[in-house]
């Protein structure tokens, strides 16, 4: 606990009589349901989705090959590279008519990570969303200020839906519009804020220059996820508001938000809902599976998805497994960093492969290019660096900046700016190019 004087935690913290069954589980009663739940799971996956059939007989293995837990190393991964193979619907496991909602994430190629969800797959998101709102401290009839993106993404929807399964009012106002959201919290007294991170510091930044002491606020929980984030970060948030910030972890190939959560009576790490998606922390290089504390890419295999079921779904985020604290769950440490290139700006994950996906579509820039990120302030600020075609004119390019600003914009979610530079200005590689150049801060 940090040595500042934040509001009483003795009534965020849960009676054990709140809990669900599993989060005071012993081991082996967690363990025993994991190896029923993986089984169901494997089957389903193999009799029901083509391709994890295909998959699993090239592999030599079949569901039946699992008896105890340590067999699911036979069982091969599963990558974001598979999802879009099988663009839109070809990882879903039930027929359309019981798909009752879709979500979708920005993928490399262009084409959105498609998932999909049963009636059943919202109930259980929105218990896990609700299990993870109750760990940070959150209790019914508190009001709830959501200021994740909605729509496709599944930030504002999943907090949505499990703050109102947990009894609490949502305030459903979605990012942006910075003004309005400090308006709205000194209006509607919320006592808890789900957001990004670095989206706090930017409310933090208006409440500041709207003349307001933010220590006065309503808001006494900070439920914080969708990117990293520092312990620094964390206390700098705390002190400033005078509230509890607790880390929520997910992604959506697994469920949304709501994989896992930090406990507000320890903040040591982010315990997993193990009942519904079993962890598995591997070597990046080999795919050996690594003992427990020991760090690792984060591995997950869904245990009662119906519509999507995942079979060891390679993360990319760098964590280690520890043991349970709060909870009888395991935790897993804060992510430290990710396996592949993917930046992340203002909450948005982006690739390189999607500013040149876009670049190349427009016909004056070349396929030179790099991408600066600088920090001004709270907000991290992207330029993409592009060379213009050996004939493009000043007009032409000109139309090419506005053209890929408002591109990046309108399909990855990010505002840009765009340097046209002549050709032959960005350095050449003999090797791999260096797309990023990253020029932020190290906290």
């Amino acid at each position: 606990m940090l040595n500042i004087p934040l509001r009483k935690l003795d009534r965020l913290t849960p009676e054990k009589s709140e809990l669900d069954r599993y989060e005071t589980a012993s081991t082996d009663e967690i363990r025993a349901l994991q190896r029923e739940r993986l089984a169901w799971s494997l089957r389903h996956a193999y009799e029901n989705v083509p391709h994890y059939r295909a998959k699993f007989d090239s592999a030599g293995v079949k569901p039946a090959d699992f008896k105890d837990l340590p067999d699911l190393a036979k069982f091969p991964f599963t990558a974001k590279a598979d999802l879009r193979e099988n663009y839109p619907f070809g990882m879903f496991a039930v027929p359309q008519e019981k798909v009752a909602r879709l979500h979708a994430s920005s993928g490399t190629t262009g084409k959105p990570t498609v998932v999909g969800y049963t009636k059943g797959d919202i109930d259980m998101w929105s218990d896990v969303v609700a299990r993870s709102i109750r760990a940070a401290g959150v209790r019914p009839g508190m009001k709830i200020h959501v200021a994740y993106g909605y729509g496709l993404f599944t930030g504002g929807l999943g907090a949505h839906y499990g703050a109102e399964r947990l009894g609490c009012t949502v305030i459903p106002i979605s990012g942006g519009m910075t003004e309005r959201q400090v308006q709205l919290i000194e209006d509607f007294k919320p006592e808890v804020i789900m957001v990004t991170p670095s989206y706090m510091l930017a409310i933090l930044d208006e409440f500041r220059k709207q003349g307001l002491d933010p220590r006065k606020s309503s808001l006494r929980i900070g439920i914080f996820g969708a990117e990293p984030w520092t312990n620094a970060m964390r206390e700098e948030i705390e002190e400033a508001f005078d509230l509890h910030a607790v880390d929520i972890y997910g992604l959506s190939e697994v469920i949304g938000p709501g994989v896992a959560s930090e406990c507000v009576e320890t903040k040591d790490g982010l315990h997993v809902w193990e009942d519904h998606f079993y962890p598995e922390v591997i070597d990046p290089g080999t795919g050996k599976v690594l003992p427990d504390g020991e760090k690792g890419e984060l591995v997950f295999t869904s245990l009662t998805k119906e519509a999507m079921p995942v079979v060891r779904y390679r993360t990319r985020d760098l964590t280690r497994l520890l043991p349970g604290t709060a909870r009888s769950l395991r935790r897993m440490e804060k992510v430290t960093g990710r396996t592949d290139d993917m930046m992340i700006v203002r909450g948005v994950n982006v690739f390189p492969t999607q500013i040149e996906e876009k670049l190349l579509m427009i016909p004056a820039l070349s396929a030179h290019y790099q991408i600066v990120l600088t920090r001004d302030g709270r907000m991290d600020n992207m330029e993409i660096q592009v060379e213009a075609l050996p004939d493009a004119t000043y007009p032409d390019r000109e139309a090419a900046t506005g053209e890929l600003i408002k591109s990046v914009k309108d399909t990855i979610g990010v505002t840009a700016a765009v340097t046209v530079v002549d050709p032959g200005t960005i350095e050449r590689s003999v090797g791999k190019a260096k797309r990023v150049i990253d020029r932020r801060p190290k906290e």
